[in-house]
């Protein structure tokens, strides 16, 4: 009997790390392709629907203000809304560094550069398209890893731009919202290097039933299938749920 499950187990395994990005390890690739593919036609960002040029130029909607990163408020980033952190601090190389690790002058290193260097998984994860959206660089940069949560009695870091970030957490606009929640819910069920956590669970979870998904979400997913060549079940889900209200 464990001779015939045994092959059964691994064949599901390799079923369900199939389902993620299985075509380009390339970052650098899937920002180009989400800059000229995916997001041609729809040049606004996810925090605060800021447009922006082809050049990755930053149109800064009417309002919006920031004190820090004032050279990254002038260009779009690729935020990953699962931070690279959260799934790459699960893979030894970037919490202890590898033996190929090594700078030209002897220097072990470790992190997301040794992640990058030695773990295939890693990157591909860090390349997959459905967890990376359009930011104002100073926007990504201080939102960094931290936890998306609500904060009533935060004011808008970035005036007129609703998106808060307070004591290590973050709370995104309302408008976002459901995107995230997808996003979080996608990258949870399709890669074991990433689990969120209960509470995080339960908040992804009620986003997703409060914001449900508008037409372009479920064009930008199409797109990034086309190119990708991966489903994404949590988005083919709540598309399917807006085409039945949607006839």
């Amino acid at each position: 009997m464990r001779q015939l499950l045994l092959p059964l187990l691994c064949l599901i395994c390799c079923q369900a790390f199939a389902t993620g990005n299985t075509h380009n390890e390339s970052f650098s690739k899937a920002k180009r392709l989400l800059l000229t593919e995916v997001y041609l036609g729809r040049n606004k960002t996810l925090y605060c629907d800021a447009d922006y040029t082809l050049d990755k130029q930053v149109i800064p909607p009417l309002g919006f203000t920031t004190s820090k990163q004032l050279r990254r408020a002038k260009r779009i980033e690729w935020e990953h809304v699962v931070p690279a952190e959260n799934f790459g601090r699960s893979f030894a190389a970037w919490r202890e560094g590898d033996p190929q690790c090594v700078t030209s002058k002897g220097k072990p290193y470790k992190g997301r550069r040794c992640a990058e260097k030695v773990v295939p998984e890693y990157r591909l994860m860090q390349a997959d398209m459905y967890n990376l959206f359009p930011a104002i660089g100073a926007v990504n940069a201080l939102r960094s890893n931290y936890t998306f949560t609500l904060l009533p009695h935060a004011s808008a870091s970035f005036g007129s731009c609703a998106m808060k970030i307070e004591n290590r957490k973050a709370e995104p606009p309302e408008s976002a919202r459901g995107r995230i929640a997808r996003t979080y819910l996608y990258m949870d069920a399709t890669y074991s290097h990433f689990s969120m956590s209960r509470k995080t669970r339960q908040l992804m979870e009620a986003w997703d039933r409060m914001y449900p998904v508008a037409q372009w979400e479920c064009d930008r997913a199409s797109r990034i299938k086309a190119l990708q060549g991966n489903s994404n079940q949590i988005m083919e889900k709540a598309c399917g749920n807006w085409v039945a209200n949607n006839p």
